[in-house]
């Protein structure tokens, strides 16, 4: 059986919500599911639900927890049984299959680097974030795995996202796009200027420079950049669909019609909210290190989880990390 290592205690709401989400993934896939983290917390949170013992899910003990705020390479150190470190040797022992964890994204992407190593041709990791567009999924690397990077890691990304939106959504020559400031090539800073010469002159389908207005519009199959900006992009982004979801619940309650109108459209209000829903993609990949993890949001609820949980199944049960290395070497990334 397929076996998936959990971080239980990573996550603003762990390990209640985190085991949640790992009971209903449980229930729906054919894998065993490794809870890690401190015993007697997971055992009190797994028996809350009955039906926990006929799952494949256990516990193995993780007696330390790195918290949100800790420096991750100090905290490592300190805590050698730390519950990300001990969930990812699971998967460098090959005891499980794949790692999702919504905890520290730096403790995470320290702790998947120094257990699997990284694939060869790739420098440094990168999170691929799935992102819904008019026209179909796309993916955003850098989300948060590199705060400062040169132009040849904004190359690498370009042919991990390419890798990734077509072994992922099936995607046929994924277009991927630089995010910079104006189409331009000249356009942007020295790193973005640089990594636009490097794209361009790689075997990939480069589209050139995308604006900050065109990430969703389906433009560009991967969106390529540094993880701080990404990771900027991406909670503005979480932060604007709460605002739309408010301001139109507030004009939806305001009179009687709107009332009407809601009832009589409420399918699609739903559909639109499942399409920018970030649980619904569960959590970002962690491209380039030579292991399956996937990174949950902070904030992430059991849906989350357990999507995420979804997600590393599906790619574990598809070779993805096979697929990937094979495609990133047949690339020949360029250093």
């Amino acid at each position: 059986m397929i076996r998936i290592a959990v971080d239980a205690m990573g996550g603003d709401h762990a390990p209640t919500v985190i085991v949640d989400g790992a009971v209903a993934a449980a229930r729906h896939l054919d894998a065993g599911i490794a809870l890690v983290g401190p015993a007697a917390q997971l055992e009190r949170a797994v028996a809350a639900h009955r039906d926990a013992s006929k799952l494949g899910i256990t516990i193995v003990d993780a007696p330390d927890v790195i918290g949100m705020t800790e420096p991750p390479a100090a905290a490592l150190r300190r805590k050698p049984r730390a519950s990300i470190r001990v969930a990812a040797e699971l998967v460098a022992r090959q005891e499980a299959v794949a790692l999702v964890s919504a905890g520290h994204t730096g403790a995470t992407v320290m702790a998947a680097h120094a257990a699997f190593g990284m694939i060869p041709g790739v420098d440094r990791p990168a999170l691929a974030a799935t992102i819904p567009t008019r026209e179909r999924p796309a993916v955003l690397l850098d989300a948060g795995a590199n705060v400062e990077c040169r132009p040849q890691h904004l190359l690498q990304f370009g042919v991990m996202g390419s890798v990734f939106a077509h072994v992922a959504f099936g995607t046929e020559r994924p277009g991927v796009g630089l995010l910079s400031i104006g189409e331009e090539a000249t356009k942007g800073n020295e790193l973005t200027r640089e990594a636009h010469r490097l794209l361009r002159a790689a075997p990939l389908n480069f589209i050139g420079n995308v604006e900050g207005r065109e990430i969703y519009s389906g433009l560009a199959d991967v969106v390529v950049c540094d993880g701080f900006t990404g990771n900027v992009v991406l909670k503005t982004s979480e932060g604007l669909v709460e605002v739309v979801e408010g301001l139109l619940g507030d004009e939806l309650r305001g009179t009687f019609s709107s009332q009407v109108g809601y009832l009589l459209s409420r399918r699609a209000f739903r559909r639109f909210r499942r399409r920018v829903d970030y649980s619904e993609y569960g959590g970002a990949t962690l491209l380039g290190v030579a292991g399956l993890v996937i990174v949950g949001h902070g904030r992430s609820s059991a849906k989350a989880i357990r999507n995420a949980i979804a997600m590393a199944y599906r790619f574990a049960t598809t070779d993805f990390i096979r697929r990937v290395e094979h495609e990133i070497g047949a690339a020949a990334i360029a250093k």
